[in-house]
């Protein structure tokens, strides 16, 4: 049985590691919280996911569910997802390093995390319970692995996050010229579920992005190349970043300022040795453009 956390998350990555596991014939058990999306609950228990009742702040639940498991994918965050008692240091790092140390205790011998890019090196709420989360791992002595993604073309190229390509608007981060190496929750998914059983994941730190390292303004220009129209543009200075990220107290708005903030100091991943180890497809920015303009769905595999 493998336990996914973060299965009913917003983002989609989750589920997506589910949808893949059961359709290579893995039994696979996922946590759902009462108040968890009830579509999502719905559609895992028609792939055939065992759900389990479950908060990462209830250490009794992950006893629970960590119980009989053969390995742990945990992708959850509450960045996106916010219900009462929610938080970054509460989900993020405390409720993570509870996860750890039940699987622990239950005797699994296989746990991946999903974490971020290794070039976030800030001080943020996020990148502590990150690196706190990953150093608790490798010292677990369980076989780990940890993927670092750079940031998702679906919520970073999206209207959520200010890059409204079927309307046209956009907002950079910085002077958007620097390299940052989009990947998507698709090629993330494939990731995990390759990483589980790969000799070469195991213990390992993998960084992994998209096929190319790409400038936001050049997306810009190839989404006005195939949409034919031109895009309005907004700027965010770093100063403004900083400034707003020094302004305010609050966990979530410091760890998304430290983030554009990454955005505008670029995320470029060297991928060739990834690629050639795992022989993943990665999803390319120029695909993902076409899609969206052409209002096509996610793929169903990637």
């Amino acid at each position: 049985m493998i336990l996914v956390v973060g299965a009913t998350g917003p983002v989609g990555l989750g589920f997506e590691i589910c949808r893949r596991l059961r359709q290579a014939g893995r039994p696979v058990r996922a946590i759902a919280r009462p108040n968890a999306d009830q579509g999502k609950v719905a559609e895992l228990w028609r792939l055939g996911v065992e759900l389990a009742p479950g908060d990462l702040k209830d250490r009794r639940s992950l006893d629970a569910a960590c119980s009989g498991v053969v390995a742990v994918i945990s992708s959850a965050t509450t960045t996106l997802s916010h219900q009462p008692g929610d938080t970054i240091p509460a989900v993020d790092q405390e409720g993570q390093l509870q996860l750890v140390d039940a699987a622990r205790a239950a005797g699994v011998p296989r746990f991946l995390y999903v974490s971020y890019s290794g070039n976030f090196d800030d001080n943020s709420p996020l990148t502590t319970a990150k690196r706190t989360v990953e150093r608790r791992l490798q010292r677990s002595g369980m076989a780990y692995t940890i993927l670092r993604p750079s940031f998702f073309m679906e919520a970073w190229l999206s209207p959520a996050l200010g890059f409204d390509i079927p309307s046209g608007q956009v907002r950079l981060y910085g002077s958007g010229e620097r390299p940052i190496s989009y990947i998507s929750l698709f090629d993330v998914a494939q990731f995990a579920v390759t990483a589980l059983d790969h000799p070469l994941a195991r213990n390992a730190v993998l960084e992994i992005g998209g096929p190319a390292a790409v400038a936001p303004v050049a997306i810009v220009r190839l989404a006005e190349e195939l949409s034919g129209r031109p895009f309005q543009v907004e700027k965010v200075p770093e100063e403004a970043l900083r400034a707003q990220m020094a302004a305010t107290t609050d966990p979530l708005q410091q760890s998304f300022a430290a983030l554009m903030l990454g955005m505008a100091k670029g995320d470029a991943i060297d991928m060739r040795e990834q690629q050639r180890t795992f022989a993943i497809p990665l999803t390319s920015v120029e695909e993902y453009v076409r899609r969206v303009l052409a209002g096509a769905p996610a793929p169903a595999t990637a």
